[in-house]
């Protein structure tokens, strides 16, 4: 799974040719989230809230580079890296 950003412990990662509709994955230690890019919203699993807070301020701060590296996953290109929380 190709990491595109990292920031406390928290991992944010896409695969390629993935399906509808566009999102990302986080990891934080044992724990696995997707998060649609639209709307923020969780498809599937679950973090910490604490860990989760997080992950949906830097997505809310970066949804314009999510969607382009969605569009390059889907085409098979490299990802960019989409700068940490900080």
């Amino acid at each position: 799974m190709p990491e595109i950003s990292r920031f406390y412990g928290i991992i944010i990662a896409m695969f390629h040719d993935e399906h509808n509709p566009p999102h990302f994955h986080a990891r934080y230690g044992s724990d696995r989230i997707s998060i649609r890019i639209n709307d923020l919203s969780i498809t599937n699993g679950s973090l910490p809230p604490r860990a989760l807070g997080i992950v949906i301020e830097w997505a809310s701060l970066h949804q314009e580079e999510l969607l382009h590296n969605w569009e390059l996953a889907m085409d098979f290109k490299p990802l960019e890296p989409i700068a940490p929380l900080r």
